[in-house]
């Protein structure tokens, strides 16, 4: 129910757009002209778009569809395909066993531009893995902006979670390396890092983020790189994700601000374009905000 009620933007400006026009009855090529316009302009992107159409034309036509709840049901499943629900979407924050065979946390690093809500989406993964019984360590490698490690040593401190920070302007990939050196040993369950908010343009410092991640490697594996995306970005969010991808293998995206955007379309292009999936959505700016993303509940959302 809540995810509804935060994607009221999306389902009135997508959704209910596409339900009127399936719905209409038989539709003429003008009409799925406007079909297409509306998976565009809800930020689908082209590729999805051309694959979502000649779905729903084919099942349509397949289903002999002539009501618009039928209408309805056809384009909830072709929605939920599209979104490919057979993706693995558990964090890997669990420790596991080292090639010495001794225990090793699991190491979760968190990339993504400025102002996306990278530590904030840190400091909310924290609290989750705490509630659910962990211990877990967080990593200040966003050592350019002191806000950011105060911000994150605030988060720590709610959760119950301990912050490895060094000093200002202090190599990341050096604190990073000490967070998980620390974690070993006191046998914490689950180390998360908090890089810089790179821009994407900013060569030295993607750089950086693939040294932060060689730097932790020689010590255990990393298990999961997640990509912190603004929902509201659309295209930009794009073209920031082609990069870091290309820096580090991302593992999983984290969508914030998906309350604020009037495009849910962007869950799909984002999946299609990295081909790893949407792990995590922010709905809001609670504690308690961040949730599993889950095909299904959000197409519901978009439709309901």
């Amino acid at each position: 129910m809540r995810l509804r009620g935060r994607l009221s933007k999306s389902r009135s400006a997508f959704g209910q757009s596409l339900l009127g026009l399936l719905g209409a009855g038989d539709l003429d090529e003008d009409s799925w002209t406007d079909v297409e316009d509306t998976l565009l302009l809800a930020d689908l992107g082209a590729a999805t778009t051309t694959e979502i159409v000649e779905r729903l034309r084919a099942e349509l036509a397949a289903r002999a569809v002539r009501t618009a709840e039928q209408a309805r049901e056809v384009l909830r499943d072709v929605l939920i395909e599209a979104l490919r629900p057979e993706l693995d979407r558990a964090v890997r924050a669990l420790p596991h066993t080292g090639g010495d065979g001794a225990s090793v946390p699991g190491v979760v690093l968190i990339a993504g531009v400025n102002g996306t809500g990278k530590t904030t989406t840190t400091g909310k993964l924290a609290r989750v893995l705490v509630a659910d019984g962990r211990r877990v360590l967080l990593g200040a490698a966003d050592t350019f902006r002191a806000a950011a490690v105060e911000q994150l040593a605030t988060w720590g401190e709610r959760a119950g979670a301990e912050v490895v920070r060094g000093p200002e302007g202090a190599d990341p990939a050096s604190v990073a390396f000490d967070a998980v050196k620390r974690g070993s040993v006191d046998g914490v369950d689950t180390v998360l890092i908090d890089t810089a908010g790179r821009l994407h343009t900013k060569t030295g410092l993607m750089d950086e983020l693939g040294k932060v991640k060689r730097v932790i490697s020689k010590q255990t594996e990393v298990d999961e790189v997640l990509l912190v995306l603004d929902a509201t970005t659309g295209q930009n969010g794009i073209m920031q994700a082609r990069v870091f991808r290309e820096v580090v293998d991302i593992t999983g995206i984290v969508l914030t601000k998906l309350d604020g955007t009037a495009k849910g379309g962007i869950v799909f292009h984002v999946q299609r374009e990295l081909g790893v999936p949407v792990k995590l959505v922010g709905l809001g700016e609670g504690v308690d905000d961040l949730a599993p993303f889950e095909p299904a509940a959000f197409v519901d959302a978009l439709l309901d």
